[in-house]
């Protein structure tokens, strides 16, 4: 019985390996999840069935032959006059599957303080459809208004549908799914398991934030539902009201999801209306996910880098990217482009902000400027290039986002929201500190293997 157990832990422990070696496809995380098993034959395999494997199956993928029909994507160089943009929009093009629409209003909302107030009043205006997801719905707090309006909605006879990630249904202390089904809300829960929430909320989860109220107004960016946005000292962020043809494309991607957490079909003119032109900005969804085959917001991050000609200014709140990121930025930076990369000061996942510490010298040696910005805590994510192409959303600068996590993403060709883009991170840049390489050799050594051995669990965080 010794042999054949021993037999069957060395045999588990190579098919684990060997499926790491051949089907990570980032090399660190290999050898990671590799060393693990070694170490541990045992429990390794059986860690990595749980946690290394995808097994994200999208039923949703069945509804892709069943879109709205799209209006046909402008010619580039016809639409992007004036510009060296037009390969970048070609790039993005070809890994997202999406057209890219003219005729849209973007609208940047910072902070709760401006976003809540103005998603609250789209939801009260809704007469038709509001489809709504969130990565984490606080029931308490100004959560607690959203469900408010959501429940009013729903009773007036507007078809509603609320779609939360699993973490923050059944493992947040004040989660919004049980008042919302006590209204006669319908919400879909993404992703649901039965392990504990400390060992899978990091995996494979829904991290979209997306608003579409009546099918003509849409809200997406880097805001949660979430009581530590509003109040006292609260977090900061980013996000964007949206309208025109670019809206149908966020309900697509909500549909998607409704799908693969229900298996509701959500089609037609109730969901899908037909879009007017509402502003002169050409944007695009870029969805992102497990299951996708390209890395899309990676691959729109890697060519906004290399077309920038004159500045690339980055906002983050969680910045551990992989090598390739990090020469484009260099890249950027050693031909002369001006690279601003502001981060936050105090982060809510130290860890994260211990391994980012690390590696900031690696941007700072070849010229990108790196600033910490004071708290209270900056959750925004934003990229600019050139003042003329802009990218917003959930995604992060990590190896969750980048690999793990189901995002979302917008990019904008527009000089005119390009250049308040740019002024904001320039005002953002202003009230922060530079950080040289002269401070970060000054950190004591135990702060630096600290912030080393969190980078080295990075492609984990």
């Amino acid at each position: 019985m010794e042999y054949l157990l021993g037999a069957t832990v060395i045999a588990a422990a190579l098919l684990g390996a060997g499926h790491a070696v051949v089907y990570k496809r980032e090399a660190r995380s290999a050898a990671l999840w590799v060393l693990a098993i070694l170490l541990l034959p045992a429990a390794g395999p059986v860690l990595y069935a749980l946690f290394g494997v995808n097994r994200v199956q999208r039923r949703a993928a069945r509804l892709r032959g069943t879109r709205p029909v799209k209006r046909p994507a402008p010619n580039l160089e016809q639409a992007l006059p004036g510009t060296h943009l037009a390969p970048l929009a070609r790039l993005v093009g070809a890994v997202s599957e999406r057209p890219l629409l003219a005729g849209n209003a973007v609208e940047p909302l910072v902070d709760g303080r401006e976003a809540y107030p103005a998603m609250l009043d789209a939801i009260e205006a809704a007469q038709h459809s509001i489809a709504l997801a969130s990565y984490i719905f606080h029931g308490n707090g100004i959560g607690e208004r959203f469900v408010d309006a959501l429940a009013a909605a729903q009773r007036r006879g507007v078809a509603v549908r609320v779609l939360i990630d699993d973490v923050s249904v059944r493992f947040a202390w004040h989660s919004a799914a049980r008042k919302l089904r006590r209204a006669g809300v319908p919400v879909g829960v993404f992703d649901p398991t039965l392990l504990p929430a400390r060992l899978h909320a990091r995996h494979l989860r829904n991290h979209r934030k997306i608003l579409v109220a009546a099918g003509a107004v849409a809200f997406t960016g880097g805001i949660n539902i979430d009581r530590r946005y509003w109040g006292e000292r609260p977090f900061r962020d980013l996000h964007f009201r949206l309208r025109g043809p670019v809206v149908g494309q966020l309900m697509e991607v909500f549909a998607e999801d409704w799908a693969f957490a229900t298996g509701e079909a959500l089609r037609g003119e109730l969901w899908f209306p037909s879009q007017e032109d509402a502003g002169d900005c050409l944007a695009r969804a870029v969805d992102d996910g497990p299951d996708e085959p390209f890395a899309r917001v990676r691959w729109a991050y890697i060519g906004g880098l290399s077309e920038a000609r004159r500045s690339v200014r980055l906002c983050t709140p969680y910045f551990v990217p992989d090598a390739t990121l990090i020469s484009e930025l260099n890249s950027a930076a050693l031909r002369g482009v001006e690279v601003d990369i502001v981060l936050p000061e105090k982060s809510d996942l130290p860890h994260v902000h211990w391994a980012a510490t690390h590696h900031l010298w690696q941007v700072l040696e070849c010229g990108c400027r790196v600033w910490m910005r004071p708290p209270p805590f900056d959750h925004g994510k934003l990229l600019v290039v050139d003042a003329e192409w802009t990218l917003f959303g959930s995604p992060n600068w990590d190896a969750r986002s980048m690999r793990l996590n189901f995002e979302l993403a917008v990019e904008c060709y527009s000089r005119e929201l390009g250049a308040r883009m740019d002024a904001l991170v320039r005002a953002r840049r202003a009230e922060s500190r530079p950080v040289s390489l002269a401070a970060l050799d000054r950190r004591a050594l135990p702060v630096k293997l600290r912030d080393g051995v969190a980078r080295l669990f990075a492609p984990l965080l």
